[in-house]
């Protein structure tokens, strides 16, 4: 297999819990590749698994918490961790968030 196209709009799975909306948009047996969608003063839960994690902001602002460090991020922000480190979103703005994470190993769902 050379590519793998994902047009927008298409996505694998799509799971929806308490105005946290994820799209898995890729998945491999190295990576996964999430668009995560957070409506005002939504949160994920904490997680903490192998691998790393790489997060793009789209739209919006969010508190990334990874350990005890809390990181303000605005669109276009990038933010890098091993996922090994307890780790959570929220959403504090008055709109909706958006951001792309791109994981390795593939662990959600």
């Amino acid at each position: 297999m050379m590519a793998v196209l994902i047009k927008s709009g298409e996505e694998i799975a799509k799971r929806i819990f308490d105005g946290i909306t994820y799209r898995i948009k890729a998945k491999s047996g190295n990576l996964i590749v999430i668009k995560s969608e957070l409506e005002p003063g939504a949160e994920t839960d904490e997680y903490e698994h192998e691998g790393e994690e790489v997060r793009i902001l789209l739209e919006g602002n969010v508190e990334c918490r990874v350990g005890n460090i809390h990181y303000a991020m605005s669109p276009g922000d990038v933010i890098w961790h091993p996922s090994s480190i307890p780790h959570k979103m929220r959403n504090t703005g008055n709109t909706k968030a958006v951001y792309i994470t791109i994981g390795t190993p593939p662990t959600f769902m």
